[in-house]
């Protein structure tokens, strides 16, 4: 069963992939898509459509990993169905970027003004269902394991070429990271990144809320977006993660009962 929410304001702002699935797996997708609500400045957020295709206004290819992932695993999927641009649901309530009013060199029109009282709107709207899709599917089984799925653009302005294929970030629950982290370094054709290219851990996002707060073992992937811009590119990354994923669990688990 795929579910979906209809708030007021007419817009589904999250989709459930896979939601009659019971795997103890639960893959999550932050920044899967570019859309811009219609009660969000009649949809249009002022910037140029070529930027609405960039990294600022999502995770580019992050979507289609996502579904191919959970796919591979048999697990549900949560995936947004908003711009970060209108309200980032990979930040905590109180974290003065989560509604950007500047990106990447890019001036965002419609938030350069955008109120307390918007930004509560766009809360209320988008933010809080989206999360409550992921807590709702989380809490289905005692023993969810969290993977969230992202991407990251191979170059910001002005900074240096980012050499990784693929990140795992993380923070203190490293269980489920560290033992994806040595399975992936054994990849001979990947250059993988430890809390690369960003830290692991803000106070309030996503995996904070649902995982690192709630106990549950937990990953962040990011993968370079560049090698994940086609259909069959995100295919093969949803398959090849899926049995690395597998291991790495049973590592962990290992390791626990070692203890």
């Amino acid at each position: 069963m795929n579910k979906t929410f209809h708030p007021t304001t007419s817009h589904t702002p999250f989709h459930i992939h896979g939601g009659d699935r019971q795997s103890r797996w639960l893959i999550t997708c932050d920044h899967a898509a570019n859309t811009v609500p219609a009660c969000v400045g009649g949809g249009d957020l002022g910037l140029a459509p070529a930027n609405m295709e960039r990294h600022i206004a999502y995770d580019v290819g992050a979507a289609g990993v996502t579904r191919a992932l959970a796919d591979a695993l048999g697990a549900p999927a949560v995936l947004s169905n908003f711009s970060r641009l209108v309200i980032d649901p990979n930040r905590g309530l109180d974290d003065p970027t989560l509604l950007m009013k500047l990106y990447d060199g890019s001036v965002i029109p419609a938030n350069r003004d955008a109120d307390a009282v918007e930004k509560a709107r766009r809360v209320d709207a988008f933010y809080t269902p989206y999360h409550q899709a992921v807590a709702d599917c989380a809490a289905r089984r005692d023993d969810t394991v969290v993977i969230s799925v992202h991407s990251f653009t191979p170059k910001l302005n002005g900074r240096r070429p980012r050499p990784w294929h693929i990140g795992i970030l993380h923070a203190f629950d490293n269980r489920l990271a560290e033992s994806l982290i040595a399975l992936l370094r054994e990849e001979p054709d990947l250059c993988v990144g430890d809390n690369e290219p960003y830290a692991g851990h803000l106070p309030g996002d996503s995996l904070d809320r649902h995982a690192l707060q709630t106990g549950r073992a937990n990953a962040l992937v990011e993968l370079r977006n560049d090698l994940i811009q086609s259909e069959a590119d995100q295919q093969h990354w949803g398959a090849r993660l899926a049995p690395i994923l597998t291991a790495a669990l049973s590592r962990m688990e290992a390791a626990d009962a070692a203890d």
